[in-house]
């Protein structure tokens, strides 16, 4: 727990305003109508922020809890879903599906790209009879970044409604949630947005509620349970204590993205991830992906020779800095750079490929180039 410098794909660094907001005197959330509104104008800030008039809530967990909420909602036992595969969390979504009785339906794409949307219009002329369709936008172990734009509307066109985990994309990447018409938006607040870990953001379109509502079956549990925040503004009541400190923190965290601009949050996420891909690639190294990049994680291959895992390990040892590599089976190919939220700056990305450099260096890599030097020539091309 010493000082190390952590360079992950979330949780990321959070600035020191949002750290001395949760260091507040806080008021009693259960009974204070003051923090019903605090609460409420949070939720709005979070709605422009994702371009949606839709109800946004704020949930007391980390954001796995909205994926897993959004499908114990929706399912019933015997629902088709289409769960939308090109990667770990995208093929992870059927274990919830299952788990509330539902059967996943897979359409699965390669790992090393962005879902074609061609061959999913293909597919859904052929099948297309779902209850609703899972998507990730962004899935962070390979950092492949999928076409919400292109996707959700296409499944609309079928009646299908879209449940997107956009947890390592929301607020780094653009998303539009009404013009896109995603039914059920998830993000987290331990990414892009720059707050402490522990809250889910969830926005819930008409289509969705009304699907929940006209359930044949009670929906099973209480906390993944998105109908039971419905009607909290109007009867100014939680359906359970809200974390307060978490949510003060996490509103300034909000402020610093609406104050610099949303536009201008994504151009600076854009702008360090080009000059960082193309760093990787002049330095000798090769990316994961062939296309489908996010500009919110950069999946760097580590030469065979080195490992991912020795890399990290090394550079924890040698230089007190944690940098991570992926989830299994590319636990030990892919090392992964989070330049999202606050570490989507030039300080932290410097230092980090400062890191990476000294180390592959240090453990065998042949490179007669800087990754600082490469970065700043392409920042701002």
């Amino acid at each position: 727990m010493n000082n190390k410098f952590v360079y992950a794909p979330g949780p990321t660094s959070v600035r020191e305003n949002v750290r001395l907001e949760r260091a507040k005197i806080t008021t009693n959330p259960d009974v204070d109508e003051e923090f019903v509104e605090f609460y409420k104008n949070t939720c709005d800030k979070i709605g422009k922020i994702i371009k949606t008039e839709n109800p946004v809530y704020i949930l007391s967990g980390e954001g796995i809890l909205g994926l897993e909420a959004a499908c114990a909602s929706l399912t019933e036992a015997g629902d088709r879903v289409l769960v939308i595969d090109n990667g770990i969390y995208g093929r992870g979504f059927e274990g919830f599906v299952k788990m509330y009785g539902g059967e996943g339906v897979y359409f699965s794409d390669f790992y090393d790209n962005a879902i074609n949307e061609k061959k999913l219009s293909e597919f859904l002329e052929k099948d297309h009879n779902f209850k609703y369709a899972t998507i990730v936008h962004c899935d962070t172990p390979t950092g492949v970044l999928n076409n919400l734009s292109k996707i959700c509307p296409l499944l609309n066109k079928y009646g299908i409604l879209t449940v997107v985990d956009s947890v390592s994309a929301m607020a780094g990447e653009e998303i539009k949630v009404d013009e896109w018409k995603i039914d059920i938006a998830l993000g987290g607040s331990q990414k892009a947005f720059s707050a402490p870990t522990g809250l889910t953001m969830v926005s819930i379109s008409e289509k969705a509620k009304e699907a929940m509502k006209n359930r044949k079956t009670p929906i099973v549990g209480f906390y993944c349970n998105l109908t039971i925040w419905e009607n909290y503004y109007k009867d100014k009541w939680f359906p359970y204590t809200m974390p307060i400190s978490d949510i003060m923190g996490l509103s300034k965290a909000l402020d610093n993205i609406l104050d610099e601009g949303i536009e201008n949050v994504l151009i600076r996420h854009e702008k360090i991830a080009n000059a960082t891909r193309k760093a990787i690639k002049e330095y000798g190294l090769q990316l994961f992906l062939n296309g489908g990049y996010s500009n919110t994680v950069t999946a760097v291959k580590v030469p065979e020779n080195i490992g991912a895992l020795k890399l990290k390990d090394y550079m924890l040892k040698k230089y007190n800095t944690l940098i991570i590599t992926s989830l299994k089976p590319y636990d030990n190919e892919i090392l992964r750079i989070g330049h999202m939220g606050e570490n989507a700056r030039q300080d932290k990305i410097v230092y980090a490929l400062n890191v990476i450099d000294n180390g592959l260096k240090d453990l065998g890599f042949n490179s007669d180039k800087e990754l600082v030097g490469l970065f700043y020539k392409y920042l701002d091309r």
